[in-house]
């Protein structure tokens, strides 16, 4: 059982939206509440989950246990992505783009929660299209996919990452 309270532990949790359903029946409304969250270590690994309850608290909690099972891992180079990149997930368009060391974060509060949940420190994005934080954070999430350092793309084709950068 320690083992698994170190487990969560390592790992950095944000909540990014909170939204209150109603549902109308005989004796009147229904409220329930969806969570979406997202959960990094901060060195690379990061994934979202949602989680639907009756009660704030049990959304939450169930969207943690949900973005621990959809974690990735992603390439970095040094404290920024090593390429531009343009994330799309349906309406959901995030262009991300590297900054010089000590530019910080500089992209909205649904952008901000991936990235520092992924330990990105240095980033320029934009949110394009959509501002529904369900597909921003899938179009986040799509884009960081996308990245690959030069070695990860010069490896299939049998060459260094030097003879790729010329």
């Amino acid at each position: 059982m320690a083992r698994r309270e170190e487990i969560d532990n390592e790992y950095k949790e944000t909540v990014v939206a909170i939204n209150r359903v109603s549902k109308t029946v005989k004796g009147g409304r229904v409220m329930k509440f969806a969570a979406l969250v997202v959960v990094g270590d901060g060195k690379g690994t990061v994934g979202f989950g949602t989680g639907k309850a009756g009660e704030v608290p049990d959304a939450i909690r169930k969207g943690i246990e949900d973005a621990k099972k959809n974690l990735v891992k992603i390439s970095l180079k040094g404290s920024t992505i090593p390429h531009e990149v343009i994330g799309k997930f349906g309406a959901g368009e995030v262009l991300m783009k590297p900054a010089a060391p000590g530019t910080g974060i500089i992209a909205g509060g649904t952008v901000r929660a991936v990235a520092e949940a992924a330990g990105i420190k240095d980033i320029r994005a934009k949110a394009l299209r959509s501002n529904n934080p369900y597909n921003v954070v899938n179009a986040t999430m799509c884009g960081l996919k996308q990245l690959r350092t030069a070695d990860e793309a010069a490896a299939p084709r049998g060459k260094t990452a030097q003879d790729i950068l010329g």
